[in-house]
């Protein structure tokens, strides 16, 4: 995070009735005053608020001790089910604003790339700070609320000493929540003194692991394919805080009776291009997961499944209707208010409907269940021979997701490129794809099916994510590639080429890039992890295991990005540094693999005891990822040394030709650099007083 003082506000836009977000064929508003509410704002604020806030608290009223009887908890009472329901709304709503606050700031600006670094005190900026503080007080309340909901215990109880802790350490839901207070209040004060670009990328990152912790850690961790249920709603909670976030700020634009750009239009629209059909193709498989096979109309969650499809129908309709008039010329600015009020009335239904479903367990709740189905979401009768780990796909939508986005990202900018008329190596193209190709099997094969239930395959695809595709990853380039498929131009709003720019140039990234810093995560994570009781506990969920794969490939990917990586690191290292940074973790590596291969103590014991399958054999097992871990380590890096000896070499054979195109001027660098220091001691010596000293120039013919 950087601190400075603040950009004054800049020339105000001009914009054309088709795009101004105004009702009157007066002047252009200046975007600084606040205007009065007109009556599409208190329409608006009226629809969202009732949407939101009393649908869901009726249909928790009217279930009454129904829920928790089904789940065998007590009734808290009608006061902690309300304020419990109303708190979620409340949180809910703040999560989504708070990301579209920043996705405008960070994304959706048309403030020139001279001047958009710097921050300024706007609406965006003082929405983002009123949402998050809606948000951290709701979090904070619901550590304490769904303490109380989740266990089923009345508000009464926590006038009993130590009832919250114990009752804060009973449930998930607590702990979620805490996350999302924690990171709220990191946004909240951040946002008061945050004065560069790069000042919100923490906020972003916090907000984004905040928003995922009670999802992931809800319904849709429970119950047969659970698996495909989160890593689904994963990718919808990401595009709908996203999307639906943005179009939030953009309707409360509107009613305060500010513009709204051409360019935020335009990069709005293409956000949604994106997401809806994220969004539609996510909850269809979460509608399918939650409802395990009964009728839509059979349940209450069928139901407000169908009330969320129409919501949704809403905004992409409104959505479609914009983009129609736009491309038709007809776009105005009633078009604009109006469309903009019912996505917004939508998204505030949606919300509501998704509170409401919270209240209620689904029909995944009650399915029979195996415990190899509690804790990965599907069964593994068989031994993984080569047959099992070759041939039984099952797809990890998460990974095959990143894969599938960043492959078709690194098509476009090598299109790109072709069509400007520049060339792109092959090789590199070849790599990014391999890379991704390698964690897809890693992930989506029988090896990440069995990466669960078995230590040894486990181990296979750590070492996979780990030193395998990192190492094709960072041969693609991607980052120099994008920069080049772009282009920045000072006078035009900011873009891609820029934010990749100021991202390499942000402190916190050049920190984190550090070479140590690197170098003892990279390590450590093989020691704190497995010889500690950290894998045994994430191990049981699958979020966790998704979030241990996820570090392995990142941590790997930094690391070979400072050997053989072909984008220039912050703190690039001479070869004979490289050398030695592979050099220095072989042997961490072996003693790792030793201390699996000798132990008589099982990794994550109690996790596979509950497993119980009838063909495991744990000692094996962690001897087997011992061996992987010994051999997986140390020939990856010997093919890393061949790669770097050969990089190294033609980096020499660049050099030495440079050096003799210099020599065939008939100049020599020794010569230049000695003649140049020659005349700056004569510069100097002219500014002194008395009488100056003649100096001879050698000249090299």
């Amino acid at each position: 995070m950087m601190l400075a003082t603040r950009c004054g506000p800049g020339p105000q836009p001009r914009m054309p009735d088709i795009i101004a977000a105004t009702t009157t064929a007066a002047p252009v508003p200046d975007p600084r005053v606040r205007k009065p509410l007109t009556a599409v704002a208190a329409l608006l604020i009226g629809g969202a608020a009732l949407a939101l806030a009393v649908f869901p608290v009726v249909v928790a009223v009217m279930l009454g001790e129904e829920p928790y009887d089904l789940l065998h908890v007590g009734y808290p009472g009608v006061d902690v089910a309300i304020v419990t329901t109303i708190l979620l709304s409340g949180a809910q709503l703040g999560t989504l604003v708070t990301s579209g606050a920043l996705v405008h700031v960070l994304f959706l600006r048309d403030a020139p790339a001279r001047k958009a670094q710097c921050l300024e005190d706007g609406l965006e900026i003082t929405v983002l700070r009123v949402a998050s503080g809606v948000w951290a007080t709701c979090a904070g309340a619901l550590v304490v609320f769904e303490a109380l909901d989740s266990n089923g215990t009345p508000l009464a109880r926590l006038a009993t000493p130590g009832a919250l802790p114990y009752l804060w350490e009973a449930s998930y839901a607590p702990k979620a929540w805490t996350i999302s207070f924690l990171a709220a209040l990191i946004v909240f004060f951040v946002s008061f003194f945050a004065a560069q670009w790069t000042g919100l990328l923490i906020p972003l990152w916090a907000t984004g692991i905040a928003v995922l912790a009670p999802v992931v850690t809800g319904q849709v961790l429970v119950g047969p394919d659970h698996d495909f249920g989160s890593d689904a709603a994963i990718f919808q909670t990401i595009a709908m805080n996203a999307f639906f976030g943005a179009v939030l700020v953009a309707a409360v634009r509107v009613a305060s009776g500010r513009l709204v750009s051409p360019v935020t239009l335009r990069r709005l629209f293409w956000i949604g291009v994106i997401a809806l059909p994220a969004i539609v193709i996510t909850d269809v498989i979460i509608a399918v997961f939650k409802l395990a096979g009964s009728s839509i109309t059979a349940s209450l969650t069928g139901w407000l499944i169908l009330a969320g499809l129409v919501c949704l129908t809403l905004v992409a309709a409104a959505f479609a209707t914009a983009a129609i008039l736009a491309n038709r010329g007809k776009l105005r600015a009633g078009h604009l208010t109006a469309l903009l009020s019912l996505s917004a009335v939508a998204v505030a239904g949606g919300t509501g409907v998704g509170v409401a479903m919270t209240r209620q367990p689904p029909p995944q709740y009650f399915v029979p269940t195996s415990i190899e189905q509690v804790f990965m979401g599907f069964e593994v009768p068989d031994a993984p021979t080569l047959d099992v780990l070759f041939g039984q796909w099952r797809p990890n939508l998460l990974f095959l997701g990143i894969a599938s986005a960043a492959i078709i990202v690194y098509l476009v900018a090598v299109r790109t490129l072709h069509r400007r008329g520049d060339r792109w190596p092959l090789g590199r193209t070849a790599a990014w794809i391999g890379g991704w190709t390698v964690v897809v099997v890693a992930t989506s094969s029988g090896f990440g099916k069995y990466s669960a239930p078995d230590f040894g395959v486990h181990m296979i695809v750590h070492m996979s994510l780990n030193m395998l595709a990192p190492g094709l990853l960072v041969l693609g380039g991607v980052v120099t590639l994008l920069l080049r498929a772009s282009r920045s131009d000072r006078t035009k709003p900011a873009g891609l080429h820029d934010w990749i720019t100021w991202v390499l140039h942000w402190r916190v990234l050049q920190f984190l890039y550090n070479p140590l810093i690197v170098f003892v995560v990279f390590i450590g994570s093989y020691y704190g992890l497995y010889l500690t009781g950290i894998f045994g506990d994430y191990m049981r969920f699958h979020w966790a295991h998704q979030l241990m794969n996820l570090h392995f490939l990142i941590v790997g990917y930094l690391y070979y990005s400072l050997i053989i990586g072909v984008d220039r690191p912050p703190r690039p290292l001479p070869h004979i540094g490289k050398l030695g940074y592979v050099l220095a973790a072989m042997p961490f590596h072996a003693f790792f693999g030793v201390i699996l291969m000798t132990s008589s103590d099982i990794i994550a014991e109690t996790f596979y005891r509950y497993l119980d399958l009838p063909w495991a054999d744990l000692q094996a097992q962690q001897y087997l990822g011992g061996g992987v871990a010994w051999a997986g380590g140390e020939i990856p890096l010997m093919i890393v040394i061949v790669a770097l000896g050969i990089q190294w070499s033609r980096q020499d054979a660049r050099d030495a030709r440079r050096k003799d195109r210099h020599f065939d001027t008939g100049r020599d660098d020794e010569y230049d650099a000695y003649n140049q220091m020659l005349q700056r001691l004569t510069d100097r010596d002219a500014t002194r007083p008395g009488p100056r000293p003649t100096v001879r120039e050698d000249t090299h013919s």
